[in-house]
């Protein structure tokens, strides 16, 4: 779980005849990883070419989604049951997908007539518009043997300087926007010298006779009745729709499938007579992999095991450029497999590197709960993220669901027994200023037991609380929240170390990340010791001594090392150290910020609110106020506390150790989703 599953390469020659059972044989396994084949790789070999099927398949593939575009059919719906695949190809074969594009394609051609003669009216309904208040037919603008004609848009009233103009006569709309100006053919020229001081922009007008309002009433008559026409060819797609949506999504899954097959040759080695496919296979399926093709393809196959991969980067630099880089198959578990999408966000990990995708499932939820740590919360949590967990299909929406159910399995468990409160405020125990408590708020009697679940402690009023109270002990949460980061940044160090030591051996990992641990270390004890002599004013000596003197020795040999393998720049880096351990002290932050606004909302709703107003109006509108102010807490404790965890994995842990840039593991194998495989009976 710690590390993908380890990889073997294997060949696979077999005979060119034979070579469509092959590939059928190749997608029933589901476990082997094409490794592409380079041009010019093997002598007397070369790239494949596409299946003979390929290229209808394409076609038809390409057909078919040009249908699913057109008919709005989303190829995620789910269909009411699978369908017998032998059904479906043999509907394919019977030319189904051609007679229904012809089908689609005779409506769809109908309705697009329809949308050119709307789009054409459209844009005649708009030149219209344009000369609706000149008061002038349609045909009295063309026509002249003597008259020119300039029709436009004018940025001022042009009446003046058109008078220059001798033997002419122009019109204007009552706008003054628009103009109609009659000259003859030989002052045209002049005319437009004369407007483009007015910024004549020249339009044409439409041919026609009558009105231009007349002509505008006949068009939207026109546009009435095509909107008609196309309404009922609309009713007519649903129809078909209805009438093959099903099937098109079928075809596309099977046809897919197909089109993938027939392009297989174009990633393996050919020659004349035989073929060679390399792939990956997980180390334990080896075996397995060679008795089922032999069992397959018999005599015209030979499979050989060429190397099992281990976790050195050095036999990798070996590797022949295809063979270099080992796709990555994480086996993460029915948990951990929740957290795979937040790790690839980052990037897919290395064969040769521990995945973070565990580390997450701990520490995510852990850091979630005690930053928000509240019951009330934590129950709509658990139920909005059941519900996603269960319903949601897209990755995102998976991995918010992940966050709020597991994450409000922590905040319930720290909200009850560390904290001991719900919607800030403590189960049990006396009122204190504006902190209230649900016992002092109903006047609750719990029993002796239930008080005893929670931790106990006594302020310097000598008041008793039941619970840690967020506002009154940040000293100590704050040291809780230091010694998680000190755990959390030692962890991803010494994954480092085991990463490196996998990788390039005990020396390497050593003067690489051993020298940090060191550092690391021994700026702790240093931290520790000089806050011991500081703040608690504690001598140095004994043990404090002894620890203070450690964290130097570590902290000058880790530097030593660091600096002989880093040079001088690694100095520089120890600072960031420190500043990376005090940046968990925002778990304290974000769990103390919430709860002062939770103890302000409280007072506002109940003390201010219902206890000004009073009566049964005082207590709807309270509760109102209640419901609303700790939803707003509610929605921030998710982005605060969701994010700051993450930024706490990305920044602070798995940048001691993590950088990706693998391969996602991708078997050759058929993923049904709508059609099933229907075992015949002998």
């Amino acid at each position: 779980m710690l590390l993908p599953e380890p990889m073997s390469r294997i060949v696979i020659v077999g005979n060119k005849a034979r070579l469509d059972e092959a590939i059928d044989a190749l997608y029933e396994l589901k476990l082997l990883h094409l490794i592409d084949h380079t041009v010019g790789a093997d002598e007397g070999f070369s790239i494949g070419a596409p299946r003979p099927y390929s290229e209808k398949a394409a076609q038809r593939l390409l057909f078919l989604k040009a249908m699913e575009k057109e008919l709005d059919i989303n190829d995620e719906t789910e269909l009411r049951e699978k369908t017998d695949v032998e059904e479906i190809r043999a509907k394919i074969s019977a030319n189904y997908v051609e007679a229904a594009g012809e089908e689609i394609f005779k409506v769809l051609d109908k309705r697009n007539d329809i949308l050119q003669k709307i789009t054409a009216e459209n844009a005649r309904k708009e030149e219209l518009l344009k000369i609706s208040n000149l008061p002038i037919d349609l045909q009295l603008y063309r026509g002249y043997d003597s008259l020119a004609v300039l029709t436009g848009t004018v940025a001022a009233d042009p009446t003046d300087v058109a008078m220059s103009i001798a033997d002419s006569e122009l019109f204007i709309s009552s706008d003054k926007r628009v103009i109609a100006f009659f000259v003859k053919k030989d002052e045209k020229e002049n005319a437009l010298r004369v407007l483009a001081d007015y910024e004549f922009t020249e339009f044409s007008v439409p041919e026609g006779t009558g009105t231009p309002e007349e002509n505008v009433k006949a068009v939207n008559e026109r546009i009435l009745s095509h909107m008609t026409e196309r309404a009922e060819i609309e009713k007519e797609l649903l129809a078909l729709k209805e009438k093959h949506g099903d099937n098109i999504l079928l075809m596309d899954e099977e046809i897919t499938f197909e089109a993938d097959k027939g392009g297989i040759p174009l990633r393996i080695a050919i020659s004349d007579y035989s073929y060679v496919v390399d792939a990956w296979a997980p180390t334990d399926k080896v075996s397995y992999v060679i008795e089922d093709l032999n069992a397959k393809l018999g005599s015209s196959v030979y499979i050989e095991l060429q190397e099992d991969r281990t976790r050195d980067l050095h036999e990798v630099e070996l590797a022949e450029g295809r063979f270099k880089e080992t796709p990555t198959h994480m086996k993460n578990g029915a948990y951990v497999k929740n957290y795979k999408y937040p790790v690839q966000l980052v990037d897919t990990p290395r064969y040769q590197e521990i995945n973070p995708s565990i580390l997450l499932s701990i520490f995510f939820p852990l850091f979630f709960g005690l930053m928000v740590g509240d019951v009330g919360y934590a129950i709509p949590f658990i139920i909005l993220g059941a519900y996603g967990l269960k319903t949601a299909k897209s990755d995102d929406f998976r991995a918010i669901a992940t966050i709020l159910f597991f994450g409000g399995i922590w905040t319930f468990i720290f909200g009850f027994f560390l904290y001991g409160e719900m919607f800030g405020m403590h189960f049990v125990g006396e009122a204190v200023g504006a902190a209230l408590t649900w016992q002092s708020l109903f006047g609750l009697s719990f029993p002796d037991w239930f008080a005893g679940i929670f931790p106990y402690s006594v302020d310097a009023a000598g008041y008793s609380h039941y619970g840690i109270s967020k506002m009154l002990k940040v000293t100590m949460l704050l040291k809780l929240a230091v010694y998680i980061g000190v755990i959390h940044m030692l962890l991803g160090f010494i994954i480092g170390f085991i990463n490196v030591k996998m990788q390039h051996g005990f020396k390497e990992a050593f003067m690489e990340k051993g020298s940090w641990i060191m550092v690391f270390i021994g700026l702790v004890c240093l931290a520790w010791g000089i806050t011991e002599f500081i703040i608690f004013d504690n001598s140095v000596e004994g043990m404090l001594l002894f620890v203070m003197l450690t964290g130097a020795i570590l902290m000058a040999a880790g530097s030593a090392v660091a600096i002989k393998k880093e040079g001088g720049i690694a100095i520089l880096e120890i600072p960031s150290l420190f500043g990376g351990i005090l940046s968990y002290t925002r778990i304290t932050a974000i769990c103390v910020g919430k709860a002062g606004m939770a103890l302000a909302f409280n007072f506002i709703s109940i003390t201010m609110i219902s206890g000004l107003i009073g009566g049964i109006a005082g207590i709807i509108i309270g509760i109102l106020f209640f419901s609303f102010l700790h939803l707003v807490v509610w929605t921030l404790a998710i982005l605060s506390a969701g994010l700051h965890s993450l930024r706490l994995h990305y920044v602070e842990m798995m940048s001691k150790f993590y950088v990706g840039g693998g391969k996602e593991y991708e078997p050759l194998e058929i993923k049904r989703r709508n059609t099933k495989i229907v075992e015949t009976e002998v």
